[in-house]
């Protein structure tokens, strides 16, 4: 199965911005663990920073991949247009959240992308990529 996984704005950062949060490992150590953990799958990894760009990783891998992970990060919240193209693709997304967005802000309690995804997972941090994928093998892959 071949899964992309798509991170948003600051997830960059990630083993550097608020620890507390996210946690102290960064997101290309994160995903050497990840294959190594599901080698019978190829995991491939996009972040920006820019809504059109992750748009446009979406559209593309509706051709190319499998199945999609996506952390939209704040667009989540906010990009009718992310929400739009995961509506638009037949390929399962699971949406992913490190942090429990139910214990945030009010604003990070709704998503445009949910009502469209398969799945959604938040609150595990580095964790909830894995239970997506473990997710997605299990109930979408070829067998």
């Amino acid at each position: 199965m071949q899964i992309i996984i798509i991170n948003g704005p600051n997830l960059n950062l990630v083993g550097e911005r608020e620890p507390e949060i996210y946690g102290k490992m960064g997101f290309d150590e994160f995903m050497v663990q990840l294959k190594k953990q599901f080698p019978e799958q190829t995991i491939s990894y996009y972040q920006s920073n820019i809504e059109g760009e992750i748009i446009n990783q979406i559209q593309d891998a509706r051709k190319t991949k499998d199945a999609i992970v996506l952390n939209a990060g704040a667009y989540t919240h906010t990009s009718l247009a992310i929400g739009d193209a995961v509506a638009a693709i037949q390929i399962p997304v699971v949406e992913v959240h490190m942090s429990n967005v139910f214990a945030r802000e009010e604003i990070r309690h709704h998503s445009y992308i949910s009502k469209h995804a398969k799945a959604l997972v938040c609150g595990m941090g580095l964790q909830s990529y894995e239970m997506a994928i473990r997710f997605l093998t299990t109930n979408f892959s070829a067998h």
